[in-house]
């Protein structure tokens, strides 16, 4: 026993001295390893505090010159080990409460990351564009048709609500002079003498101008490290899609990730810290309720409200004030946007003269062709400024290339109703032969075709009266199209009427440009009268005396026109009155069962007309009916007052009121830049002034001296001083007896602060 015990004793020796050492090594290995945790948790607590407190964001491969002696595997295991304890420093600060700090250390530890995703994004929803419409025929490169837009600076959000024929009309008028203007990468950057730095940023243009193709153009350029580059996100959205959201709530932060969901996989929950600008394309589409004058106010981006709040707090600053804006509409709707939550107005102008003709010349490849189409253009006054719209010089491009193709040498298409019903025909046409199997030379309107145009005709104008121009499926259904019917029309008819697709889907139509939708809509009218009596603008039935109603359909519709305070239904009247013609509805032959005015019937509303402009109508009135005129196929107004200024025998003092506005007409629509008017040239009177007061107000100089002025004519100057679309810059009223009231008048006009007068004088020399 005692031998037995005494073996176990000694056999324990062996067994516990081991442990202990493993124990010992192990306690030895815990404590340096402890030590180098400890170092390396200090370390990393250093960068991430130096991260938080830097105004610029960081990524986990920031420290690129410690690790550039490394090799590659550790400098993964490296970022490996970062990666790990971001996430539990992240942990631990929001056990902590510390969401916000969590919050902005996720952003910056992450965004690298996230921005090259982002862009890539960018890159592949905006590097193709297709012409003229969303999703037809073969996308073109941006980069390869981007073609610099002409964009001005202006100084205020005044709304502009004149139908936007009128404001191309009056831009393609303005003399020449210096303007400040900008560059698309260069939206952000403050204009020379500015202080402040610039938040927000609102670009007015007309439909089809180039708004939307203009930001997709930003947003690509930031994409492939073009330009912007101290930009971290861009995030771009469309009131398009915004509308959809409209009964729901989110968050600043959930909007973002409901769109751009990758900022949600990366967890990327601030942008308080980052530099981030937010496009707001199409405000004139908004159906949100923007009241900016009720609106609670909010300032933490991660609370819940409805969209409309949130982008009424984004706008003025209580939401994200560190963030850029930049938000584009048409000029009706600019004034949505409080000046004051508005740091730069820009306008898009378009085209001007020597761009339309580069445009042409870039279609036609043949010279010969090309020279021959712009100067059938330029033959044309109302389509040659409509040609100020790039989309407008596309759908011109498209008919008089078929036209061309069709009929050689024959008689190309002058009016703007002409240029749409072949518009319409070839389209109906393609769908002719992509769809049906026919040939181009095939009767083209069959029954479906002629219900797919009745239907978007009604479309067009039911939308119009109210002021649409994007549909959703509620509009479509009060229309009688269900869903289903519209895609059918966008997929055929591809370059009239175009379907789109929101965030999950959701569709959305619209027609290519305005004009468009306002041809169809004048097209549904017109249609509706011959075939059922019921004037449409009136609900108003037809008697049975024919050729009375008839001539009462027509001047109805000029009143109507006339009516309008903002010229709203210019356009409209134009494509009416145009239809009411022949010869344009035998080129619509298929689609119209029945005729309808005669040409006795055209005789008297072009009467009528001539009538209107007896009265005492406002400049931009009168050119409108001038140009009902032109689509009536009567310029004889115009060409007696031609006739009488090249002849030189020009007496303004027999002059009739239609006369005048005739020769208002001519010399606003005339080429020759508006620079200098000198009013003896036509008569040194009153009537002769306050008659060519539009033309005044148009010119960079006005000549008025020796026109024995009256205190009637310096009031009209001083009213015209105060409007902002007065370009005058100098006046001379030298030899004029001016007396105490006149200087009186003057000065209030000269006040305003819309006034753009640099000198008024007695003397002063023509530059």
């Amino acid at each position: 026993m005692i031998l037995h015990r005494v073996d176990q004793e000694s056999s324990k020796v062996p067994i516990d001295q081991p442990a202990k050492h493993h124990q010992t090594h192990l306690d030895s290995v815990f404590m340096l390893l402890e030590d180098n945790i400890i170092t390396f948790v200090k370390n990393e607590l250093k960068e991430i505090q130096k991260i938080l407190s830097s105004d610029y964001p960081e990524s986990l491969g920031s420290q690129k010159e410690d690790e550039e002696v490394l090799e590659d595997e550790n400098k993964e295991e490296n970022r490996n080990s970062r990666e790990a304890f971001v996430k539990i420093t992240l942990h631990f600060l929001r056990r902590m409460r510390k969401e916000e700090l969590a919050d902005c250390l996720q952003s910056k530890i992450f965004a690298p990351d996230f921005r090259h995703e982002l862009k890539s994004s960018l890159k592949k929803k905006f590097q193709c564009v297709f012409e003229g419409v969303a999703r037809a025929g073969n996308p073109t490169l941006l980069n390869q048709i981007y073609t610099e837009l002409y964009i001005t600076e202006g100084e205020t959000t005044e709304v502009n609500d004149e139908h936007e024929v009128r404001q191309i009309e009056t831009a393609s008028r303005k003399p020449d002079r210096p303007e400040t203007t900008i560059r698309q990468e260069d939206i952000f950057k403050a204009s020379l003498g500015r202080e402040q730095p610039v938040r927000t940023v609102l670009t007015k243009g007309v439909a089809g101008i180039g708004k939307t193709v203009l930001t997709q153009k930003f947003s690509l350029d930031w994409a492939e490290d073009k330009a912007n580059q101290d930009i971290q996100f861009i995030f771009p959205f469309t009131f398009r899609e915004l509308n959809v959201l409209k009964e729901e709530k989110f968050s600043l932060v959930e909007l973002v990730h409901h769109f751009f969901t990758e900022t949600k996989q990366a967890g990327i929950c601030s942008f308080e810290n980052v530099q981030v600008v937010f496009i707001l394309d199409s405000l004139d589409e908004c159906r949100l309720h923007l009241d900016f004058h009720k609106t609670t106010i909010l300032t933490d981006p991660r609370m819940s409200t409805t969209v409309d709040v949130l982008l009424i707090n984004l706008i003025r600053g209580n939401l994200l004030p560190s963030a850029r804006l930049w938000i584009t509409t048409r000029p009706a709707a600019a004034n949505q946007i409080p000046p004051e939550c508005v740091d730069i107005v820009t306008e898009i102008r378009g085209f001007n003269d020597s761009q339309k003709e580069e445009y042409f010349r870039k279609r036609f490849r043949d010279e010969q062709q090309a020279s021959r189409i712009f100067s059938h253009i330029k033959t044309s006054r109302s389509v040659h400024i409509m040609c100020h719209i790039p989309v407008f010089c596309w759908i011109i491009a498209t008919v008089l290339e078929d036209v061309l193709k069709t009929k050689e040498g024959g008689e190309l298409p002058k009016t703007l109703t002409e240029m749409y019903i072949h518009f319409l025909v070839v389209q109906v046409k393609m769908k002719k032969v992509k769809y049906d199997g026919g040939a181009e030379t095939d009767p083209h309107w069959s029954p479906e075709s002629r219900k797919m145009i009745e239907s978007l005709g009604k479309l067009a104008f039911e939308q119009l009266q109210k002021g649409n121009l994007i549909f959703y499926e509620s509009d479509l259904t009060e229309c009688g199209i269900d869903i289903t019917a519209a895609s059918v029309y966008s997929g055929v008819f591809t370059q009239i009427f175009k379907e789109e697709r929101g965030l999950y889907q959701d569709k959305l139509f619209c027609f290519v440009h305005l004009s468009v939708q306002e041809f169809l809509a004048a097209l549904h009218v017109h249609l509706t009268f011959i075939n059922s009596g019921v004037i449409l603008l009136e609900k108003q039935q037809k008697s049975s005396h024919q050729s009375e109603t008839d001539e009462y359909f027509y001047e109805s519709a000029v009143d109507k026109a006339l009516q309008s305070p903002n010229g709203h239904l210019d356009l409209f009247l134009r494509f009416l009155l145009g239809l009411s013609l022949q010869t344009n509805q035998t080129l619509l032959q298929g689609l119209l069962t029945q005729t309808g005015s005669s040409s006795q019937t055209n005789q008297g509303t072009v009467q009528y007309i001539k009538k209107k402009l007896s009265e005492n109508l406002s400049a931009e009135k009168s050119i409108n009916l001038f140009h009902c005129l032109n689509e009536l196929n009567d310029c004889s107004l115009v060409e007696e007052i031609q006739q009488s200024l090249r002849s030189g025998h020009l007496s303004a003092d027999k002059l009739s009121p239609a006369q005048w506005s005739a020769l208002v007409f001519i010399l606003l629509s005339s080429e020759k830049d508006m620079n200098v008017f000198d009013l003896k040239k036509y008569s040194a009177s009153e009537e002769a002034l306050l008659r060519l007061l539009p033309v005044v107000k148009a010119s960079n100089k006005a000549l008025l001296s020796r026109c024995n002025l009256s205190e009637r004519c310096y009031e009209a100057l001083s009213s015209s001083l105060r409007l902002e679309d007065c370009e005058l810059r100098a006046l001379n009223l030298s030899y004029n007896d001016l007396k105490d009231s006149g200087v009186t008048l003057l000065f209030a006009g000269l006040e305003n602060p819309c006034c753009k007068l640099e000198m008024l004088s007695s003397q002063f020399t023509i530059q």
